[in-house]
């Protein structure tokens, strides 16, 4: 009997086995295609030659939680206690889903606003509780009526991804104050705040929950060094809480994972003192105005796209073809793949828009878009 059966194969998988087979260029998957920074490059060379092969402590090696620290306090203005609030992750799904496990009981019921990123369903289903999954509203953003009729007295944890994958939407100043009025209103509520993209963001600026002092003694707010320095494979990622909290998270986070890659710790807390992460929103912005400024000339219809490597496109002129099967011809017959938007979404809704990356050298943006606008 399965504790997961209606989790198979992944739409990203599927998209990149197409895309592999057929010879098509592959923005499906949300991984960048160009080098990592040579000094990180460096560093890690050096460390690993150091002594820094066995295990690590538990929450992370420490001078990386200092650096952490910082990061956060420059970032947002916030003040992390480092042995109580902060815990170095083998990237933000391990966080995630440790976060859930431990503080999700059986029959409690977590609500997910959908489109969703497909890791938080399944970790809930495991932990015993119920997922209870919500449309954002038709412009990717909270749609507060549904929100506020659908949480209850018994909702254990709200989940919230801003920027947002799939969309590249960035909540808004009144995003923030609706969330405030919401848990305040219930005090039993926790949320889990994924921020993975937090350093992506562009004229749409995000907001991160650290910077909210009202929410944070409820909130689990989770990043990801993966994304934030194009190093996906490395699979390193932090979250902070408050220590009630973090006490619970710590006992699962100790046997599941116990301690997070030594040598990839270590590089990390150098690399910290050499590198500015405000930059990044300015480096992918140049990617995003690239993509757009080549797609202006196709018959797609570009969606705003304010944070993440994501641009959403809506390809109705084009077709009426569902979106998992607009995106099979995409790839065989027209030579780029892309991820249908549906597969994001509980019920499946298909409102005929798909996803690329544009998190990719030059080159490829220029191919891939010569081929779309030939559509």
């Amino acid at each position: 009997m399965s504790k997961l059966p209606n989790v198979g194969t992944t739409i990203f998988t599927t998209m990149s086995k197409l895309a592999n087979d057929t010879g098509a260029i592959n923005l499906s998957q949300g991984f960048p295609n160009f080098p990592v920074d040579s000094k990180l490059v460096e560093i890690l060379r050096q460390k690993a030659n150091e002594n820094v092969h066995q295990y690590m402590p538990m929450t992370g090696f420490p001078e990386l939680m200092i650096k952490i620290r910082g990061l956060v306090e420059s970032s947002y203005g916030r003040k992390v206690n480092t042995s109580k609030e902060l815990l170095v992750a083998a990237g933000a799904t391990q966080a995630i889903f440790t976060t859930i496990l431990a503080l999700v009981d059986k029959g409690e019921e977590v609500i997910v606003l959908d489109p969703s990123y497909d890791c938080y369903e399944p970790a809930i289903i495991l932990a015993g509780g119920k997922s209870t999954r919500i449309s954002l509203n038709e412009e990717f953003l909270p749609d507060w009526d549904l929100i506020n009729s659908t949480v209850t007295n018994k909702t254990r944890m709200l989940i919230i991804n801003s920027p947002h994958n799939p969309s590249g939407r960035v909540w808004k100043n009144e995003d923030i104050k609706q969330l405030e009025l919401l848990m305040e209103r219930y005090p039993q509520l926790l949320l889990l705040s994924d921020e993975v993209y937090e350093y992506i963001s562009f004229e749409q600026k995000h907001i991160s929950i650290h910077s909210i002092p009202s929410l944070r003694e409820r909130s689990i707010i989770v990043s990801s060094f993966g994304k934030t320095f194009h190093i996906t494979g490395w699979k390193m990622g932090c979250l902070v809480a408050p220590e009630n909290l973090m006490i619970e998270i710590n006992k699962v986070h100790q046997f599941n994972v116990f301690s997070v890659n030594s040598v990839a710790q270590a590089t990390l807390s150098t690399y910290l003192e050499h590198v500015n992460v405000q930059e990044l929103g300015s480096f992918y912005q140049t990617k995003r105005d690239l993509f757009r400024k080549l797609m202006s000339k196709s018959k797609f219809q570009l969606l705003p796209c304010e944070g993440t490597y994501f641009q959403t496109v809506d390809y109705s002129a084009i077709s009426k073809m569902n979106d998992v099967e607009f995106c099979k011809q995409l790839t065989t017959d027209h030579g780029v793949a892309a991820i249908p938007v549906s597969v994001f979404n509980d019920s499946g809704k298909d409102q005929n828009i798909i996803r690329f990356c544009f998190a990719k050298d030059d080159e490829t943006i220029i191919k891939a878009t010569d081929l779309l606008c030939k559509i």
